[in-house]
């Protein structure tokens, strides 16, 4: 099957698995075709996918993915010994593992195309990342603490593993329990990714943008649990920024 087909077959089963949201025509226009099977999988439960459906989604985000250019860790240029500042797609990095800013249910965001970065990567996962997610919160019993983590196999995405951890969220006043919560999540997924023996790992910036976090906090508190947690332990470590004013925080902070 071509690209396009495969969207077609995707759109098609997810549609054939819900009877509660009435009749939808498919798009003729292939970007609004693609934002329907987005839509589609941001609101799918959390329920195993058949085989003929995930090895078509495996062919599919592979492919879409290497067309958007994978960026490998290691034809990066440090900023630092061993610490690295990229501005780019997370879900098109080559590395050991790659951090979600999740929310404490873990299990992605569920509304339909939205920007955040959780909805971006189970988006180019695949469905296989919040059946994973789920089992995980199952099997635990209670929603995330904030500050903790956990880790899941990264399914479509270029890197080896995503760690999911749940930062602060700041509404009206910064308090010193916010910034000790989140030096906590950026330890906490350092630690994971060195009890699994991954030797490079890419922040995102935690809790900022709607969970209120001030930029210039956000990356001094990054950038201090990062160097202290390297005196060490040996790994890599990408800030990964998404806009011009976090890209300048860091590069200032990095020297």
């Amino acid at each position: 099957m071509s690209q396009s087909e495969k969207l077609l077959f995707l759109i098609k089963y997810l549609l054939s698995e819900r009877s509660d949201l009435g009749k939808i025509s498919i798009p003729d226009n292939e970007s609004e075709q693609f934002r329907l099977y987005r839509s589609l999988v941001n609101i799918r439960p959390a329920i195993k996918a058949d085989d003929d459906f995930l090895k078509a989604e495996d062919e599919f985000l592979s492919d879409l993915i290497a067309e958007k250019g994978i960026t490998d860790v290691a034809d990066l240029k440090p900023a630092q010994s061993g610490v690295y500042l990229w501005k780019g797609d997370i879900t098109t990095l080559k590395c050991g593992a790659i951090v979600n800013a999740a929310n404490s249910g873990m299990t992605g965001c569920w509304q339909p195309c939205h920007s955040c970065i959780d909805n971006c990567i189970h988006t180019f996962a695949g469905v296989r990342l919040r059946y994973k997610c789920e089992q995980i919160m199952q099997a635990q019993g209670h929603e995330e603490p904030t500050g903790k983590a956990k880790i899941t196999p990264a399914y479509n995405l270029p890197c080896d593993y995503v760690i999911h951890t749940v930062g602060p969220i700041v509404q009206g006043k910064l308090e010193q329990e916010h910034c000790e919560l989140l030096e906590s999540s950026y330890r906490s997924c350092l630690e994971l990714a060195i009890q699994n023996n991954i030797r490079s790992i890419a922040f995102c910036c935690i809790s900022t943008g709607v969970f209120g976090f001030p930029q210039e906090k956000a990356a001094e508190i990054a950038v201090n649990t990062v160097r202290k947690f390297r005196k060490n332990h040996n790994i890599e470590v990408i800030f990964n920024v998404f806009t011009e004013k976090d890209y300048d925080i860091y590069r200032e902070l990095l020297g």
